[in-house]
């Protein structure tokens, strides 16, 4: 016995190995859906194409102008920045505003979501001035939010080269326009010499927005990609660095959080903390944040995803004033590689979002990764909760553990290309979850694969001077060609990418998707931003659709007094659980802005398949503006609502 478990040990590493192999083949040898099958699964969704408008005067670009030590990787650094989101930022009752950033003209643009009621103001830029500014920055991201708490949406903008500035939207403005914002800085201090930008290079590729520390009011986190430097400085050398490690890079920009302090009539105050995470965790090469009460208990976890090594996620363990959150992995076993375990993985995180797949009450995830054959083949995760209940998941998340299983390849979701920004929405009201993520790289003619696989092979000491990094130059591509994935349940529990058969399949890079019923037709609708391109408003077509829920959740507090209208301030953070009458859980949260650079709209929706009638068993969970956690039971019949939450629902 003793010499048959020695030799069981000896041989344990290629057993492993025998069976991860096995594994892998089974997986490549899944069935796929047949034409037929597939064909009648894109039936049930139908999307139409519209321009989205945009103001014009503006001079363009096709790559921008970088420090002299990336000059020959110009193209790589130009790969981000193309940003939407969708809101009610006017207070007309829908969610049929866009903010996005245009990489090809480099501005921050608010517009009406194209279709009825388009003409309600003309598409403008954001203008940040009297701010300081410089040549040397470009805008990243925009993340609608109401920052000072008098119930009209602001807008946060994000940037490379300068501090984040939040547009505060004017009581007094008519309209929205270009002068319905003031400028105001999130981190304020002496920032100018002579009236042009001086201050702090951040370079930032994350932010989410959620109360954190449980007060009742809303917090940032703000998630740097390169460390503070000269990035966008074609007059500058040095001062910037890449990555020391393709799989384990921990000399990132730094992860700031901002904790609400208190508002007023012309500005908002808050409190940055740099102390929050570890100092290797702050580091990471953020590109995606989420934030997500996931145990019940109404303080949200935050997920960052991070390009160059392992994802991050947190536990909160916040009391009011004082943020506290700390890290959680997955359990590895001798079956289960390191990569496919929260927290441990070597991959490119570029975007994260949760859902509930498989309707168990918990939230899962989809994170997207790089993901290209004969490329650089990861894969995505989709994380499936493995926890009892909440109980249970609250208990293992105390112990340090993330319970989730990534069963994206038995689910055909692993493998998409370069991916981005995932929204995991149900699109048809079928009571199922799809998923939609942009994807592709650069788009050239000169296949640039082979060098970027040499280039991650390298050895880790080169890996940070930018000057041992391959050309990736004007007219080089590196999954260009891509096209978004459009991801959808099958009969079998397998899911399908129906982009070519919807009409999504178009090979121009993507970047942030933003979802929202903007006519309010109970189907979510969405935009694309895209890398170099013009984005694009997808209406939601789709015939035969099945009942839906969809709360509009606003503070009871009201909109201040003035001219332009509000349509109230989110409870962000709130949680919505549904029960059918024949047993079935769906559940939703406001969103503070999940993703890579794409924005969801402030609404719950949740769709509830075919036959459902009401009323239904509705479970609301919020805080207050005390602090104070509320909770309570509605019977609402399916559709549309808006409530106020204060200490009670109230339907408006």
């Amino acid at each position: 016995m003793t010499a048959t478990l020695g030799w069981l040990r000896r041989q344990l590493a290629g057993i492993v190995a025998l069976v991860l192999v096995t594994s892998v083949f089974l997986i490549a040898r899944l069935p796929s859906y047949s034409a037929a099958e597939t064909e009648n699964m894109a039936s049930k969704f139908s999307f139409k194409p519209l321009s989205i408008a945009l103001p014009g005067g503006f001079p363009e670009q096709s790559i921008r102008k970088v420090n002299k030590d990336y000059t020959h990787i110009d193209a790589w650094i130009s790969s981000v920045g193309a940003a939407i989101a969708m809101n009610d930022l006017d207070g007309d009752g829908l969610s049929n505003d866009l903010c996005l950033v245009d990489t090809r003209i480099d501005q921050v643009v608010v517009t009406p979501t194209p279709g009825a009621r388009a003409d309600r103001y003309a598409p403008f830029a954001l203008n940040p001035a009297p701010l300081p500014m410089n040549d040397h920055m470009a805008p990243m991201g925009c993340v609608p939010g109401d920052y000072n708490e008098d119930g009209r949406l602001d807008l946060l903008v994000y940037m490379w080269g300068r501090t984040p500035i939040i547009y505060l939207a004017k009581p007094g403005a008519a309209k929205l326009s270009a002068d319905a914002y003031q400028p105001v800085e999130l981190v304020p201090g002496p920032n100018s010499t002579n009236g042009v930008y001086t201050g702090k290079q951040w370079n930032t590729n994350a932010a989410t927005v959620a109360d954190f520390d449980g007060d009742g009011h809303d917090d940032i986190f703000i998630g740097n990609y390169f460390a503070d430097g000269p990035v966008l400085d074609p007059t500058k050398s040095g001062g910037v660095h890449m990555n020391h490690s393709m799989s384990d890079g921990h000399n990132g920009g730094e992860d700031y959080f901002f904790r609400f302090t208190g508002a007023s009539a012309n500005g908002v105050s808050y409190q940055c903390l740099d102390n929050v995470l570890s100092k290797t965790a702050s580091k990471g090469w953020e590109l995606g944040a989420a934030a997500t009460d996931l145990d019940g208990d109404q303080l949200p976890e935050l997920y960052l995803a991070n390009d160059f090594g392992p994802d991050r996620m947190f536990y909160n363990r916040s009391t009011p004033g004082h943020i506290k959150l700390s890290p959680v992995e997955g359990v590895r076993s001798p079956i289960v590689p390191k990569s496919k375990s929260v927290g441990n993985d070597s991959f490119k995180g570029m975007g994260v979002d949760f859902g509930d797949f498989n309707h168990d009450g918990i939230y899962d995830m989809f994170v997207s990764n790089i993901t290209t054959s004969w490329g650089i083949e990861e894969s995505n995760f989709q994380y499936i909760s493995t926890a009892k209940n909440q109980a249970d998941l609250r208990s293992k998340l105390r112990e340090g553990v993330a319970p989730w299983k990534d069963e994206s390849a038995p689910n055909g979701t692993a493998w998409s290309g370069w991916g981005w920004d995932p929204k995991i929405e149900d699109f048809n009201n079928s009571g199922e979850l799809s998923i939609a993520q942009a994807t592709g790289f650069v788009k050239g003619q000169t296949d640039r694969w082979p060098q970027l696989q040499e280039l991650a092979t390298a050895n880790d000491e080169l890996l940070q001077n930018p000057f041992w990094w391959p050309n990736a130059r004007a007219g080089d591509d590196i999954g260009g060609h891509q096209t978004m994935k459009f991801f959808v349940k099958g009969p079998d529990g397998r899911y399908a990418d129906l982009a070519p058969e919807l009409g999504l399949a178009i090979p121009t890079p993507t970047r942030g998707i933003a979802t929202g019923d903007a006519d309010g037709d109970g189907r979510i609708d969405f935009a694309i931003a895209r890398q170099w391109g013009e984005p694009v408003f997808y209406s939601n077509q789709s015939p035969g659709t099945g009942a839906y829920l969809t709360l509009q959740l606003t503070r009871d507090s009201g909109v201040t007094a003035g001219t332009l209208p509000g349509a109230g301030s989110p409870v962000t953070g709130a949680q919505v659980t549904v029960t059918t009458a024949d047993g079935r859980k769906f559940i939703g949260r406001v969103d503070g802005s999940s993703g890579h650079s794409g924005r969801r709209s402030s609404e719950v929706h949740i769709g509830l398949g075919q036959n459902v009638a009401g009323p239904l068993k509705v479970h609301l969970q919020w805080r207050d503006r005390t602090g104070q956690v509320r909770d309570q039971d509605l019977q609402l019949n399916p559709g549309r609502h808006c409530l106020e939450l204060g200490q009670q629902a109230k339907e408006k």
